[in-house]
């Protein structure tokens, strides 16, 4: 398999890992291109500290320019439409005189969110260079930024694949050309040491991880606290971690919180079915709203998880979150069916709340 380019969008915590895998596979030239950390990044690199990937020092990827034609671009920012669309951030790609001189690449979106796909297929369409190749995707990682260029990365990385097939989100056979180029970038991420997973339509996999962003990235924003704060059990002697669920709010919480996670995720489920999503494992089975709390709650009640929801962190950290692909979005396509989410709505209305503090400087940044 021949050594390609690929140009990265977007230095932070997912975009400094997948940058790294796809290095590591010796099938990729990696060029990237840092946003808000370019200084720092340009003169001391990224640190990154894994548990899978081990320590490196002031890591960098192979160059970093986009002068050249690329076989992909692959986008790690986070998606904020409402502060800069993805054509906007991909601008140089899509303007003269690159688009003249050079073929559009396969777009590769490693971004939370529904809909995040839209807005640059319509700029890819109106350079009339055929239909445009963008491969969306669902990603599990569990990644921060601690400071501008120090990543920490646990022990696991995991991705599903897919073919964005614009207005279409039932078709589930691929044709012979989609599947050899997920193959051809698969490969390339599990030659490098991450897990993936080829998916025949992926918008389905993307609503259903939707499911835990509604949920408990908007539960923890708001609450200013990872989910371990509804399901970890107080520390024993000798132990110390926190936050953990008090003994005098545990029959509040599960008597209260949880049932109206369990609700919101059966919104969720409802919207899905008008949507056309089969109940079964290759559409959207019932059967996830109790696996994402149950998965959710195993995880959280470990001593040593210390990961937060991104969600979380960037409210922290006084950036701006992802609330209109992930929460806005699922309102937005509820109004467009008929289907009644009265309980997201409401994690938007108080989300929008936050975005709007934040973007008009009244939550201090910290990053």
């Amino acid at each position: 398999m021949p050594t390609k380019d690929v140009l990265l969008v977007g230095l932070g915590a997912v975009g400094t890992i997948y940058a790294y895998i796809l290095q590591s596979s010796k099938l990729a030239r990696v060029t990237a291109v840092a946003r808000s950390n370019y200084d720092v990044v340009n003169a001391k690199g990224m640190h990154i500290r894994s548990k899978k990937f081990g320590n490196h020092e002031s890591w960098k990827p192979y160059r970093q320019a986009a002068d050249r034609p690329y076989s992909y671009v692959v986008l790690t920012t986070k998606a904020i439409p409402e502060v800069i669309k993805t054509p906007q951030v991909l601008e140089p790609l899509l303007s003269r005189p690159y688009s003249e001189i050079h073929p559009q690449p396969t777009y590769v979106l490693l971004q939370n969110g529904l809909g995040v796909e839209r807005d640059l297929y319509h700029s890819v369409k109106a350079l009339d260079q055929g239909e445009p190749k963008i491969i969306s995707t669902v990603v599990w990682i569990g990644t921060n930024l601690v400071e501008k260029n120090v990543v920490s990365h646990t022990d696991f990385d995991r991705v599903t694949i897919g073919m964005y097939r614009h207005g279409d989100h039932l078709t589930t056979t691929h044709s012979p050309e989609e599947y050899a180029t997920l193959t051809d970038f698969g490969t390339m991420l599990e030659t490098g040491g991450s897990e993936v997973t080829i998916a025949t339509e992926i918008q389905r996999k993307k609503f259903a991880k939707t499911f835990w962003n509604v949920a408990f990235s908007s539960f923890s924003t708001l609450t200013g606290s990872s989910p371990t704060a509804m399901f970890r059990p107080p520390p024993e002697e000798g132990q110390s971690y926190s936050p953990y669920i008090a003994p005098q709010t545990a029959t509040i919480i599960e008597r209260n919180a949880v049932p109206v996670l369990r609700a919101i995720l059966q919104e969720m489920v409802t919207l899905g079915r008008a949507l056309g999503y089969a109940d079964n494992e290759d559409g959207l089975p019932s059967s996830l709203v109790d696996s994402t709390i149950s998965r959710t709650a195993t995880l959280h009640r470990d001593p040593a998880h210390t990961a937060l929801p991104s969600m979380l962190l960037d409210a922290q950290n006084g950036l701006p979150i992802e609330v209109e692909v992930i929460v806005g979005e699922v309102v937005r396509m509820a109004k467009d069916v008929g289907v009644d989410v009265p309980r997201i709505e409401t994690l938007y209305a108080l989300l929008a709340i936050i975005q709007n503090q934040t973007l008009g400087g009244f939550r201090q940044r910290k990053l």
